[in-house]
């Protein structure tokens, strides 16, 4: 009787049972050697598909060795960064760049390579750093470049298993071919069997199905893609690593499946794949090596790490992660703030409704419905209508909260001030110090006032809505454009300030509804009455996410009509400056960006997830940095 895995004598071993060496459920001879390795399963097919070239390569030059290395065995989540290059000198020096940035294994995607030669180039590219390396040659059936004959492709994985890989990935579907031919795989070259699906995620049935045959197979380590066609694909998904049996990879590819790119750590999974840069995603919904380290904190989450994030939709502009990671690092906080792609918010918090997940921040178009979903709402919010801030309570149901008002009167307040700057001014370039950023970080959150800056809920309570007096807005007229969750914020805390509030809306009739619910009324107009110099005032608001990327081009307003009004705020934040606040600085007017309201109202949903004093400077200059890349 002779071992599955080489020609050598073997005994019958029973398989070790261990989170990072998969159990088999049958019982293989192996000789010594490989005796605490997955078994690889008796095979009958023919015992060469790979050409006889390559296979005296691959045993002229087969290495073996006892153990594998620290790293492979640590249990630590590995970050893993794709060659994407299409020439040899090209991914040369994309191994030294990721080696630089810090990967702990770098996959060598061979099948995007279009001058490859596996004997001038595979070993050169093997030994060109120390940073451990993953051979994949990914053919077009499984959404790869490679489309030539499949014994070569394999040939070539084989080869690089027998010159010192640390890990080669091979298609489920060919795993039986790859293990029949070309010798024995290595000791220290662990397998990856994959499968991937480019259209959907399957039930958890298949799911499971598919994991078992990778064991039955005879797989090191199990890798499964799929396709979020909804957020709620990722919960399943991040459940395969809490339960498979071995070493797993389990992701979701597409924005919406990101969570289990970035959550990998926490649920144990095997590796996760950051890219070099933007542009050299291997797959789609890949973030960047470097966000992965620095703004997620991958490698120093815990199992125990709390989860927050930003819903909406679209959110791949949003600036939150980056501000609000930075201040739970700052913080010294176990937890990790997330964009998420959301379709349906009903649905997300039924599925997202354990303890680990802390809070969230909502945005456009999910404020209304923010409202509806949660199980307690803040008299503010429930006075507003609009939620944007959802924070999970001790007996895990969730609260609402509305940060948006206060942050954003409170900018235009001060914008409003005789010696206030416009936006362009207050904005520091790249190049002028960043204290003066810190120091104006705190003038403008310090402008709520020792009542306002600790919960909204406070100014609203007082009086129900009395109108505050010595604002600046007193006695001004306060056009808003928009009708939705921060249209209603802006609304109220305008009115609450004992501004005139006229509503602009594409839809007269929300503006309408919206009017309605004003205490002491409000006028309701269409965008074109705006545009046409109808309707005028002092200080004009959008709301909307016109002007936001990607139309930049746009703005919810003629520029003629903009004369009339001392001062013009935009909510919209990415671009910085956007074509609104062009025109009306352009027509004479005092701007504030949308900047101010976000750093303000981030700052109050910090608190609120955490008990902690927002670091003010640090998040002004997380975003301002952030914004110039």
């Amino acid at each position: 009787m002779h071992c599955v895995r080489c020609s050598k004598p073997a005994q019958v071993y029973a398989q070790k049972a261990d989170k990072h060496q998969p159990a088999v459920t049958r019982v293989l001879p192996t000789c010594q050697a490989h005796r605490l390795m997955p078994a690889r399963p008796q095979l009958t097919v023919r015992p060469s598909v790979l050409c006889a070239r390559d296979t005296a390569i691959a045993y002229a030059t087969m290495q073996e060795t006892s153990a594998p290395t620290n790293q492979q065995t640590s249990g630590k989540t590995l970050l893993c960064t794709s060659v994407t290059a299409s020439t040899f000198e090209q991914a040369l020096d994309e191994i030294r760049q990721i080696s630089e940035a810090g990967a702990d294994l770098i996959e060598l995607r061979l099948d995007m390579l279009t001058d490859f030669n596996a004997e001038k180039h595979l070993q050169q590219m093997l030994n060109e750093t120390d940073t451990p390396k993953l051979v994949t040659m990914r053919p077009t059936w499984e959404g790869g470049n490679y489309d030539g004959p499949e014994p070569q492709r394999l040939a070539v994985l084989k080869y690089a298993a027998h010159l010192g890989a640390s890990h080669v990935d091979v298609e489920l579907k060919v795993a039986t071919y790859f293990f029949a031919g070309g010798g024995p795989v290595p000791v220290n070259t662990k397998v990856i069997l994959s499968s991937h699906n480019f259209e959907e995620t399957p039930t958890d049935a298949a799911l499971e199905n598919t994991l078992q045959q990778m064991w039955a197979s005879g797989a090191d380590i199990a890798k499964i893609a799929t396709t979020a066609t909804d957020i709620v694909d990722c919960a399943r998904v991040l459940t395969l690593l809490k339960t498979s049996q071995g070493p797993c990879i389990a992701l979701c590819m597409g924005e919406r499946g990101q969570p289990t790119r970035m959550l990998a750590a926490k649920y144990g999974g095997y590796l996760t794949f950051g890219a070099l840069g933007g542009g050299k995603e291997s797959a789609p919904g890949q973030p960047t090596l470097h966000q992965l380290k620095h703004m997620y904190r991958l490698p120093d989450l815990t199992p125990n790490c709390q989860i927050f994030g930003v819903i909406g939709n679209p959110v791949s502009h949003s600036r939150s992660p980056q501000l609000h990671n930075a201040a739970m690092a700052a913080a010294g906080i176990d937890a990790v703030y997330l964009p998420l792609l959301v379709d349906n918010l009903k649905k997300f918090l039924k599925t997202y409704s354990s303890a680990d997940y802390g809070g969230f921040s909502v945005t456009i178009p999910h404020k209304l419905a923010a409202l509806e979903c949660a199980d307690e709402v803040d008299t503010v919010a429930q006075q507003i209508g609009a939620v944007n801030t959802l924070v999970r309570q001790s007996d895990g149901s969730l609260k609402g909260y509305n940060t948006d008002w206060s942050a954003a009167i409170t900018a235009i307040e001060n914008g409003l001030q005789p010696d206030s700057q416009t936006t362009a001014e207050s904005i520091p370039s790249q190049q002028q110090d960043e204290s003066a950023c810190s120091q104006h970080s705190s003038d403008s959150v310090s402008g709520l006032g020792a009542e306002e800056a600790t919960t909204s809920g406070r100014v609203f309570n007082e009086g129900q809505g009395e109108r505050q007096s010595g604002s600046v807005l007193k006695g001004r007229t306060v056009v808003v454009i928009g009708a939705g969750g921060a249209g209603k914020a802006l609304a109220f805390g305008a009115a609450h300030k004992g501004a005139k509030v006229i509503i602009a809306n594409r839809t007269v009739g929300k503006a309408e509804a919206l009017a309605a619910q004003m205490q002491g009324g409000a006028q309701a107009i269409s965008l074109d009455q705006l545009s046409s110099g109808e309707s005028k005032g002092d200080v004009l608001a959008n709301t909307t996410s016109i002007g936001m990327h990607p139309q930049e081009a746009a703005s919810p307003v003629s520029s003629s009509a903009l004369g009339s009004f001392d001062l013009v705020f935009d909510a919209v934040y990415t671009p910085m400056d956007t074509r609104l606040l062009q025109d009306a600085r352009a027509a004479g007017c005092k701007t504030v960006s949308g900047v101010e309201m976000f750093i303000g109202q981030a700052a109050e949903q910090f608190e609120l997830f955490t008990g902690q004093e927002a670091p003010n400077d640090l998040m002004r200059q997380v975003v301002l940095t952030s914004l110039r890349q």
